[in-house]
């Protein structure tokens, strides 16, 4: 199995190139105005309480798809 190419996300346009997963954390960060922080310093850069946050939501919006499933 072969290494997937890494997009490289420098525009909110560019989210779309992503796979679902990963775009929603993308389109998360946006949402809460750290999309500029992320692209410039990367995930790392965050805060505990700005990951935090992110990781809630992406949690909170899986678990009202898996709802909406059944």
């Amino acid at each position: 199995m072969g290494k997937k190419k890494k997009i490289e996300v420098k525009s909110p346009e560019d989210i779309r190139l992503l796979e679902s997963e990963e775009q929603e954390k993308w389109e998360i960060a946006l949402e809460l105005g750290l999309f500029d922080k992320v692209v410039e310093t990367g995930w790392k850069s965050l805060t505990a309480r700005e990951s935090g946050k992110i990781g809630g939501i992406l949690s909170a919006r899986g678990r009202q798809k898996q709802g909406e499933s059944l």
